[in-house]
């Protein structure tokens, strides 16, 4: 019997050793969860991050960067009155140039449209014809016997009677109308919102008008004269073809009225 209980005893404690080699992780038992807080540490470490894209692939700090590196940087008022110097220096050259785009459409003997001024007008009234249909009328005057003043009593001469000619122009039209001068003795006058017989009508008292003129050359006592053509503008207008048919029909008056003289 004593051999008996020491044999259990000595049973009993070896299954106590081998459930707690168990316990430690040994024998083919489960192991203990004792990584568990190094997974966690591993979950709660940091990991960098990218930097954001743009579409184009940049990222986000270096077009940040490439933007505060491009921007104006006004550190001192110095820099500030830089700016406010160089606004007043464009301001002035702008000035300038519309100033030079003027004297280049302007004739400086009469202060009326040259040409190249008179025929920027003109398509602008034909391009606002065609989309609005509105009237208008176009003018050539010619003036005559200016030849023959120029060559007995010099070109002051013949500049007089042109200011004269135009200061009677001025005072016949209105100021929505634009007066020009072509070249020379021959100008050009857009008239709006005028039908043909209005236009032929008001061609003629601009005739008679300058007819009236009379100029005093030393002792010569000198009429002017002016013939006129008539072109009106429609939607199927152009600016050329309106300056070829006013300036044929004024070259047939001039037939005439040497025909009536």
């Amino acid at each position: 019997m004593k051999k008996k209980g020491a044999t259990t005893g000595a049973g009993a404690g070896a299954r106590a050793g081998a459930a707690a080699t168990r316990g430690k992780g040994g024998g083919g038992g489960k192991p203990a969860n004792t990584s568990q807080p190094a997974k966690k540490a591993a979950k709660t470490k940091k990991v960098a991050k990218k930097p954001a894209q743009s579409r184009a692939g940049t990222p986000a700090k270096v077009r940040d960067a490439s933007r505060a590196a491009s921007a104006p940087a006004l550190k001192s008022p110095r820099d500030k009155e830089t700016i406010r110097r160089l606004r007043r220096a464009l301001s002035r050259a702008l000035k300038l140039i519309q100033q030079l785009q003027a004297s280049a459409e302007t004739d400086f003997l009469l202060d009326i449209l040259n040409r190249r001024g008179f025929e920027r007008e003109l398509t602008r009234a034909i391009a606002y014809i065609k989309r609005y249909h509105a009237s208008a009328a176009l003018i050539i005057l010619d003036v005559d016997r200016l030849k023959p003043i120029n060559d007995e009593f010099g070109h002051g001469a013949g500049d007089e009677v042109l200011k004269a000619i135009v200061g009677v122009l001025k005072a016949q039209v209105r100021a929505s109308d634009v007066i020009g001068r072509l070249g020379g003795d021959e100008f050009a006058l857009l008239l709006w919102n005028l039908n043909e017989t209005e236009a032929r009508a008001k061609a003629a008292v601009l005739e008679q008008a300058i007819d009236r003129l009379a100029f005093l050359f030393g002792k010569s006592r000198v009429m002017a004269g002016a013939s006129t053509g008539v072109a009106m503008l429609g939607t199927q207008a152009e600016t050329g073809k309106a300056l070829e048919a006013a300036d044929s029909a004024m070259y047939q008056r001039k037939a005439q009225r040497r025909h009536e003289t």
